[in-house]
């Protein structure tokens, strides 16, 4: 392909500027460069790599050209270059591909999907390979892995962290799914209608953990990534334009605008985590919390509530008291206590603990937290460590607080969350 095919870039920009265009268009396009390009060409790991090489290439040309007016569309275009060069000079890989296309066409041509919610089709690159990367023939977590990894953009320690296990654990999922993709031929199009609520709950969960990393970034300088966040709220929207009838995507979308409205005041002026309790809750943004409240409802009715529906109505909960003593503990436990039924899990039995340390005292959480001790993976998870230790400070134990605010400063991925374990040491 001729040079003119790559969208001109316009005035000249100093490199520096050149690479943070560069991180910035990385950041916000990367999934949907990826999700374009494996839907042309129906290969992944081709996706990945010639969406590397696009970035590259963009490092070495826009510092001297200068960043072009449509940056995605400059990337796009000159990763599409590379895979069809790359594909003419490997003639055996290029048969393969061939034979992967056909594959998906003739199911497609089989089992055409049909529209939903009025569409013909997803509306988002992504979100159609969300579903495709929640194919039943990958392990659930290989599903989740590879989605986050792939298209969300999480890099695979952030995707680790989010899963509690160790970066080479993760790696191996990732690299396990995209061969199981690639010998299984697994197709990359859209799932009919009797496909979907078999692959929604894995999809879900995909827009979740993209915005707990958001809510509460795995490392780095800032507590929150309000970009990841702000992702997952608009895809999470989408499932809902698209999936109306199913409550959890109003359970998912709920959950997230009621954490995501406290979004202000979970910072002070130096980036510093804000405690719950210490928030100025007038900054909380009560547009996104009566429209959270509102699909709370909808979520909830109709039948047994979903796990999404029950996270929602606790966070509803929080989000609707004046301050931390006026909460209904009483019926947030008994929320966690149906949480823990829906989806077991230390994590839940953490929150669930604090909870009770509201409602009860705080001896009778921590008989709780202590009860989970032996769970391998809350050993490195900081909020467990942190619940600890603040109940140990309300009891007068303060060696054992200070014991356990040093087992959580250890496993702390962000700068903020360790200055303020520091001062709580301090204290």
């Amino acid at each position: 392909m001729a040079d003119e095919d790559v969208p001109a870039a316009g005035e000249g920009d100093s490199a520096g500027e050149a690479a943070g265009a560069v991180e910035a268009v990385f950041r916000e396009e990367r999934g949907l460069l990826l999700a374009s390009l494996v839907r042309r060409f129906g290969d992944l790991d081709l996706a990945e790599e010639v969406t590397s090489e696009a970035i590259e290439s963009a490092l070495r040309h826009w510092p001297a050209e200068g960043v072009p007016a449509r940056p995605g569309a400059w990337l796009l275009t000159t990763a599409r270059r590379k895979a069809v060069d790359r594909l003419r000079r490997d003639r055996a890989y290029a048969a393969r591909l061939a034979v992967f296309r056909a594959d998906a066409e003739r199911e497609e041509t089989v089992a055409p999907a049909v529209d939903i919610a009025g569409a013909a089709e997803l509306p988002d690159d992504r979100l159609q390979l969300f579903f495709t990367c929640a194919h039943p023939a990958l392990a659930a977590e290989d599903r989740t892995a590879i989605t986050l990894r792939c298209l969300a953009g999480l890099t695979t320690p952030e995707v680790a962290r989010a899963f509690l296990v160790p970066t080479a654990t993760m790696a191996q999922r990732i690299v396990r799914a995209k061969k199981k993709i690639r010998e299984a031929r697994i197709p990359f199009r859209v799932p009919g209608p009797d496909e979907l609520p078999e692959r929604l709950p894995g999809v879900l969960q995909v827009v979740y953990s993209v915005f707990t990393e958001g809510y509460a970034a795995s490392s780095g300088p800032r507590l929150q990534r309000l970009d990841l966040a702000g992702e997952a709220i608009r895809l999470a929207r989408i499932l809902r334009r698209l999936l109306p009838a199913e409550r959890e995507t109003a359970g998912l979308l709920a959950l997230l605008l009621l954490v995501h409205a406290r979004r202000d005041a979970r910072t002070g002026p130096q980036g510093e985590p804000v405690l719950l309790e210490e928030q100025d809750r007038g900054r909380w943004d009560r547009a996104m919390i009566e429209e959270g409240r509102d699909l709370v409802v909808r979520a909830l009715t109709g039948g047994p509530a979903g796990p999404y529906g029950v996270q929602a109505a606790i966070a509803a909960l929080h989000d609707e008291a004046a301050d931390v003593e006026s909460t209904d503990w009483v019926q947030i436990v008994a929320l966690y206590d149906v949480l823990l039924t829906l989806t077991p899990s230390p994590v839940v039995a953490v929150n669930r603990a604090v909870a009770v340390a509201m409602r009860d005292g705080p001896g009778a959480g921590l008989a709780l937290l202590d009860a989970l001790a032996g769970e391998p993976r809350l050993r490195a998870y900081p909020p467990y460590a942190v619940a600890r230790g603040d109940l140990l400070t309300r009891l007068g134990r303060a060696g054992e607080a200070a014991a356990a605010y040093r087992a959580a400063l250890e496993s702390a991925g962000t700068e903020p969350e360790r200055a303020a374990l520091r001062r709580k040491l301090g204290e």
